[in-house]
């Protein structure tokens, strides 16, 4: 709570606004902190947006979307904490206007007595038919003692729409590890190898690939 409390007040959110039809590219290798964002996309428009989220102690990253008729988010995050660790990811995604479409992808990879937590709402109002919008929440975790929190919800108030939500939490795969194993493989290698293949697909094909994917290689490489 100590280190919570030294990061209040917080500043005001980063505003980010895409005019109707432009597309807007952002990444996030995230600093011990709270990171606020306030995003509107206009008609037509589209915005990806991939984070990591692995500072020391406490890190929060909060990200507040309104999307206007046939605008589209995508957003990926990875956490990965360690020891005594408290990350978050908080998302509010307002479809407010018709045929929007949101996708967000997020995986943790919790050890020690980290806590590593997703609280993601979609907010779909009544005149924002045609929503599409899909959720998928995972985490591994590598201790008994790490603590992995995750609350997709929908809020929805139209009648014409897709939403799906998924959340999980496990272990890594005790069969994949004798496997690597018995391949000469030294356990903290396999360990990286399976945790890589987890978090891969936030980061596939996005424009900054290397850079998230190495930043969040050395994280992982940290907890083996």
């Amino acid at each position: 709570m100590d280190a919570v409390a030294r990061l209040w007040p917080v500043g005001p959110a980063t505003a980010i606004s895409v005019a109707a039809g432009e597309t807007r590219v952002e990444h996030l290798i995230a600093e011990p902190g709270i990171h606020d964002y306030a995003i509107e996309i206009g008609a037509g428009g589209r915005m990806d947006f991939h984070v990591l989220n692995a500072g020391a102690g406490y890190g929060r990253i909060a990200v507040d979307v309104t999307l206007h008729d046939g605008a589209h988010f995508e957003f990926g995050g990875v956490q990965v904490g360690g020891g005594e660790q408290t990350l978050e990811i908080v998302t509010t995604v307002r479809h407010i206007e018709p045929n929007a479409t949101s996708r967000q992808v997020v995986r943790s990879v919790l050890g020690g007595q980290a806590t590593g937590s997703y609280l993601g709402k979609v907010a779909v109002s009544r005149d924002a038919q045609k929503t599409d919008s899909v959720q998928s929440v995972k985490a591994m975790l590598l201790d008994r003692t790490a603590t992995a929190n995750a609350k997709p919800e929908l809020e929805i108030y139209a009648d014409d729409v897709k939403c799906a939500h998924g959340a999980t939490v496990g272990e890594l795969d005790k069969q994949a590890m004798f496997y690597l194993a018995s391949r000469g493989l030294p356990p903290a290698e396999a360990q990286t190898l399976l945790l890589r293949a987890f978090v891969a697909e936030v980061f596939a094909g996005v424009e900054a690939q290397d850079v998230l994917e190495a930043a969040a290689l050395g994280a992982l490489e940290r907890l083996s």
